[in-house]
C-alpha cells in the first residue's frame, strides 16, 4: 500500500535534502512512499509572493497568513480525506505510540508551523497539531521529516520487520546496548555473555540492561509498562547494585 505525504512549507530545499538519500529515498523508489513539497508561497494572492502580515491587536513578529495554506491544500488531490497534520510546539508530544497510532492513515498533509505564529484559523482546516518536544525550533521542517521518518519505517517493506523487535520504545523500554566486531577494542571488551552462544543467558541478559538503562535514564517509561515478576526482580537487583 502507497502511503503519500504532502508537505507544505516554505523552505522546499530543507525537505529535499532529507528525503533524497537513505532510506526514505529507497522507500520511494520501491512506491511505497510518496512525498511531495508543496511551496504554499505559489499560492499567495499578493503580488509580492508575501505569506506573513502584521498580528491583529499587535505583538511580536510577523504572522502567516492562513489563506495561501489554505489554497494550496485545497489543490492536493484527495485533501478531504486526508489526515492534516500542523507541526507546533503546542501540539501532542510525538511518542512512539503516538506513531503506530498515524500509521493507520495512507494519506497524510503535513503543514510546516513557523514558530513566529500562523493565523489561528488554520487550525479549522487540520485534524490535529504535533509537537517534537518541548523546545522551539525555527520552523516546522525538521519536525515534519521527523513524522514522515517515524511513519515511514513502520509501513511493511520500508525496513526489515527484524529491524524494528526489541527497539527502543517499542517494547515499551530503552533498548538494551549492542555490540560488533571486534570483540575488544582499546581494551574494552564486548560483554562474555554474548559470545557464549546461550541464547537464553542473552535473552535475559539483554530485558535486564534494558530494564537498567531505562531505570537511569528514563525511568517514567517502567510505570508505563506491564512487568513481569522476573521483571520486577531484576529492577530490585538494578536498585540495589552500586554505580
Amino acid at each position: 500500500m502507497l502511503v503519500k505525504f504532502d508537505i507544505l512549507t516554505l523552505f522546499p530545499e530543507m525537505i529535499e535534502g532529507i528525503i533524497s538519500s537513505s532510506i526514505l529515498k529507497r522507500a520511494i523508489e520501491k512506491q511505497l512512499i510518496e512525498i511531495n513539497i508543496i511551496n504554499f508561497r505559489d499560492y499567495s494572492t499578493n503580488k509580492h509572493f508575501t505569506v506573513d502580515d502584521y498580528a491583529y491587536g499587535g505583538g511580536a513578529g510577523m504572522l502567516i497568513s492562513v489563506e495561501p495554506i489554505h489554497l494550496a491544500m485545497k489543490k492536493i488531490a484527495g485533501y478531504q480525506t486526508a489526515h492534516k497534520i500542523l507541526t507546533s510546539p503546542s501540539g501532542i508530544v510525538l511518542n512512539q505510540k503516538k506513531v503506530e497510532e498515524l500509521n493507520k492513515y495512507n494519506h497524510f498533509i503535513i503543514i510546516c508551523g513557523h514558530y513566529e505564529g500562523i493565523d489561528a484559523r488554520i487550525l479549522d482546516y487540520v485534524d490535529e497539531e504535533i509537537s517534537i518536544g518541548d523546545y522551539i525550533l525555527t520552523g516546522g521542517e525538521i519536525p515534519a521529516c521527523a513524522i514522515v521518518d517515524a511513519i515511514s519505517r513502520l509501513i511493511p517493506g520500508v525496513i526489515s520487520n527484524e529491524s524494528t523487535v526489541g527497539e527502543s520504545f517499542s517494547m515499551g523500554l530503552l533498548e538494551y546496548p549492542q555490540y560488533t566486531r571486534p570483540a575488544i577494542y582499546n581494551n574494552k571488551k564486548v560483554p562474555d555473555i554474548l559470545l557464549s552462544g546461550h541464547h537464553a543467558n542473552i535473552e535475559k541478559w539483554k530485558r535486564y540492561e534494558a530494564l537498567k538503562k531505562t531505570y537511569k535514564q528514563r525511568p517514567d517509561l517502567l510505570s508505563k509498562v506491564n512487568l513481569s515478576s522476573d521483571d520486577l526482580k531484576m529492577l530490585e537487583d538494578i536498585k540495589n547494585e552500586k554505580d
